[in-house]
């Protein structure tokens, strides 16, 4: 087997705690090359595609790539920013403000991000983090809800890469936190907050990307989480269950998968003469491709096209003060036992550092 080379070591230091926020990923620019890049990473993951490969080979190279990558990357080109990617915008964000708020609570860590597809990679940023002395690392997924196609994808990276390892380093791996009280706080108050705005709606749908049906018949406890977010948000909202719905959206092939499909309920809400709705997608902490191009245009093209009046998209977590909150409170409560609550010194020298963390945020335009 072969090894990535080790850094100097030697007996005596302080092993150093960083926390590594991983999310999807995205490709690297809005162009069919990059997009046919990113989408073969994707989809060639055995975790999100279980079909078998010779039978999968030929059907992701011979029609999905050729077909798929240029109307994909017509759809990045209209959600891309001048900084890039928004999903990668948002994560850089996160990190830098969930350093600087678990500053704030006493911890001394180091915040970085990965990408399970695209860049930055995990072997990566896992090579970087142990050639700067970190002996401990705190896996933390942007995935609220489990699910064996996403969390446990992002582990399998991380424990391929530490194959190639010789000193690995101590790992705490955050499975999930769909019914973590603050982060249901954290929708909450997206919620009222968008509400206070543009008022209420007739209905709230809570949209949630959609996995196949035969993987929650093979044991995936993704579907039942994201039900359990979708009542405990209503219920901190106080609404009734015809206040809500739940939906399942981003549906590939011709395979069943989740139900009710997001972009069938607007329709049929619409015809059922319901004039406005409000969508949510709780198991996106940051907006990207899905929320921003899917949900914002193509699901309110066809709620508007089949007589709905209104249409509101509420956006993702993203950098919100309430959610980078939950956050730090997610990460300490799996940082126990490690040595990182700091000396009083330190303490005040780690606040200049959370106001200097909370410049940089400033700089790359995250709200503070």
């Amino acid at each position: 087997m072969r090894f990535y080379p080790e850094p100097d070591y030697s007996h005596g230091k302080i092993g150093k705690t960083a926390v590594v926020l991983l999310n999807l990923g995205t490709p690297d620019a809005p162009e069919r090359s990059a997009v046919r890049r990113y989408l073969k990473q994707f989809l060639w993951d055995r975790r999100v595609v279980e079909v078998p490969r010779p039978v999968w080979w030929l059907i992701l190279n011979g029609i999905i790539l050729p077909f798929r990558s240029g109307q994909s990357a017509k759809k990045y080109a209209s959600i891309w920013t001048k900084d890039g990617s928004p999903l990668k915008v948002h994560t850089e964000k996160q990190a830098v403000l969930l350093k600087g708020y678990l500053g704030e609570r006493g911890h001394e860590v180091h915040v970085t991000y990965a990408m399970r597809y695209g860049s930055p990679s995990i072997p990566s940023v896992l090579n970087k983090l142990k050639a700067e002395g970190y002996e401990r690392i705190l896996i933390l997924s942007g995935y609220p809800q489990y699910s064996a196609t996403t969390t446990a994808s992002n582990f399998d990276a991380v424990f391929q890469h530490y194959q190639q390892v010789r000193n690995v380093p101590e790992l705490r791996l955050v499975k999930n936190y769909h019914d973590h009280d603050a982060y249901i706080e954290a929708l909450r108050q997206s919620v009222l907050k968008h509400w206070q705005t543009h008022g209420r709606p007739e209905k709230l749908v809570m949209s949630f990307h959609g996995l196949p049906k035969a993987f929650l018949l093979r044991g995936d406890p993704y579907h039942c989480e994201c039900y359990k977010t979708a009542r405990l948000l209503a219920e901190k909202l106080g609404l009734s269950k015809d206040q809500y719905l739940v939906t399942f959206q981003s549906r590939l092939g011709r395979a069943e998968w989740l139900q009710p499909y997001t972009s069938n309920a607007v329709k049929e809400l619409a015809q059922q003469d319901t004039k406005r709705i409000d969508v949510i997608c709780p198991g996106f902490i940051a907006d990207c491709l899905e929320t921003l191009e899917e949900i914002a245009m193509e699901v309110r093209e066809d709620f508007l096209h089949a007589g709905g009046k209104e249409f509101n998209y509420i956006p993702c977590l993203n950098e919100s003060p309430s959610w980078l909150r939950a956050l730090a409170e997610i990460a300490e409560q799996h940082l126990i036992g490690w040595p990182t609550m700091m000396t009083v010194s330190l303490r005040d020298e780690q606040k200049q550092q959370a106001l200097i963390s909370r410049s940089e945020a400033k700089r790359i335009g995250a709200p503070l």
